[in-house]
């Protein structure tokens, strides 16, 4: 077993051993001694993700049969060793932060996503010409390599989104949920043609099969989006995390509690939002407001 930085995912798995080892009423040092460990802190080092773990091995000793759970478990930790083996991680790790690193590796493996935006339109969406007007408006990027950089890093994202032909031409294009606020859309980021070509753009996106966008118009009022964006990574194993944005940093959530409150929350807000049809509609008489 080799050390390993605690991503997010292995933390994760790290957690689901602990609760496996609790379960069997084993303290750190009954257990590590069972697993052929050298000790204690050899075994909290697993459970806090920072060791790779036998999981045969674990299974074994904690007494665990139930073959979902099994293949579950299995499968965390597979993502977890292959997520940040992609190039984009190795291309553009100079304007990468830790945290978002995570955000990034949840978006590469998500089978699908469900977004709320607050204020301006998601990366995932964004022209280039967007993308580089909300960059260089935020005082952390200091250089205009920093922008150009991070600019690349946002249009690469998007490949998640439509595949082309490559080394992942094989993998299923994330489903996207998308409501927008109104408000994004009449922000003048970049400029009236810097909007509208965004605008536009939006328009080409939402005729993706695995893209549904729609818009929260100012006229609902009151709603369950109101304490800002947030974004619903929905996993192929395990429960779904919720990325909160604050100002300075972001948070993750994964209890089961607090997921459950952003994924209700979305679901009335896909209640409260247009149609995608009529989203449409809505998002072309704003663009022909700004020419």
């Amino acid at each position: 077993m080799s050390d390993a930085k605690p991503t997010m995912l292995r933390r994760r798995l790290g957690a689901i051993l602990k609760t496996m080892r609790v379960r069997t009423g084993l303290n750190l040092a009954e257990a590590a001694k069972l697993l052929g460990l050298a000790g204690p802190p050899a075994l909290s080092k697993i459970e806090n993700g920072k060791q790779r773990p036998d999981l045969e091995k674990f299974f074994t000793v904690y007494g665990v049969k139930d073959a979902v759970r099994i293949a579950e478990t299995m499968e965390i930790a597979r993502l977890s060793d292959s997520a940040r083996q992609r190039r984009i991680f190795t291309q553009f790790k100079d304007v990468i932060r830790p945290q978002f690193a995570d955000f990034l590796e949840l978006e590469e493996i998500a089978t699908h996503t469900d977004m709320y935006a607050a204020l301006a339109i998601p990366g995932l969406l964004q022209t280039a010409a967007y993308a580089n007007a909300i960059i260089q408006g935020g005082s952390v990027w200091s250089t205009a390599r920093d922008v150009r950089d991070f600019v690349e890093l946002r249009m690469k994202r998007q490949d998640v989104l439509a595949l082309t032909p490559g080394d992942e031409a094989s993998r299923t294009p994330l489903t996207l949920r998308c409501v927008l606020d109104e408000a994004c859309l009449r922000r003048a980021v970049g400029g009236p043609d810097t909007l509208q070509g965004q605008l536009e753009h939006l328009l080409l996106l939402s005729k993706l099969p695995n893209v549904e966008l729609r818009v929260l118009p100012f006229t609902t009022g009151a709603h369950t989006g109101m304490d800002g964006s947030f974004t619903i990574f929905h996993l192929a194993a395990g429960e779904p995390v919720v990325a909160v944005e604050p100002l300075t940093h972001s948070l993750y959530l994964d209890e089961d509690t607090r997921v459950a409150r952003y994924t209700h929350a979305f679901e009335y807000l896909l209640d409260q939002a247009l149609a995608p049809a009529a989203s449409r509609d809505f998002i072309t008489r704003i663009a022909k407001e700004t020419t």
